[in-house]
């Protein structure tokens, strides 16, 4: 049991930009949904292009012949490393290229799962650095509450780190257009750092 244990503390990947290349490549070895449920947490929300309960609608999803691809660009993690918001870009097999901004959390055993995936496509790819750019919250001073917004219609939902150092929203349309944003405290403020906006499939 203890042999176990330590043999999956030490294949956890130690930061959220290790869980994100981890996880595109279980996607390119075992399969595109094999590797969304493998790395979606049991409460996880994605976007088609309404909000679901992500392993609800995995559940029994046949993996295509090739897999999409994905690379992180920026990863922003709170204060107490529990939470990341890593943004990116994508690139299907046929050539059409996306972007995406994922949250991710730390569970008790180390490892990393996803909560919230959002993602569009864009005409002209993200590009791929060496290595992304990686942004820590500050711990100092006592972060303020993330803005509050107040929809007339559509599901949103908000979440933050326990320390109040990272936080994210987001809101769908009855149209299905969206909104995914995420701030970061830099000691003095929540600054944003990411703000998707998607229009409705078709617009």
């Amino acid at each position: 049991m203890i042999l176990a244990a330590l043999t999956l503390q030490a294949a956890a990947p130690p930061s959220a930009v290790d869980a994100e290349r981890a996880f595109n490549a279980a996607a390119q070895a075992k399969g595109q949904w094999t590797a969304f449920r493998a790395f979606a947490a049991e409460d996880a929300t994605m976007f088609v292009p309404q909000p679901v309960q992500a392993q609800a609608w995995l559940k029994d999803r046949k993996d295509p012949p090739k897999s999409i691809e994905w690379w992180p660009i920026e990863s922003h993690v709170s204060c107490d490393g529990k939470f990341a918001v890593n943004t990116g870009g994508w690139k299907l097999p046929e050539g059409r290229v996306g972007f995406f901004s994922t949250v991710w959390r730390r569970e008790a055993e180390g490892g990393w799962k996803w909560t919230v995936d959002s993602g569009e496509l864009i005409e002209t790819a993200r590009h791929r650095p060496a290595e992304p750019n990686l942004r820590r919250a500050s711990c100092a001073g006592k972060p303020v509450q993330p803005p509050r917004f107040g929809y007339r219609e559509g599901p949103s939902e908000s979440g933050a780190s326990p320390d109040g150092t990272l936080a994210w929203h987001w809101h769908v349309s009855s149209s299905g257009a969206r909104r995914f944003l995420a701030w970061i405290w830099d000691g003095k403020a929540l600054v944003q750092v990411i703000d998707d906006k998607i229009a409705a499939s078709g617009k």
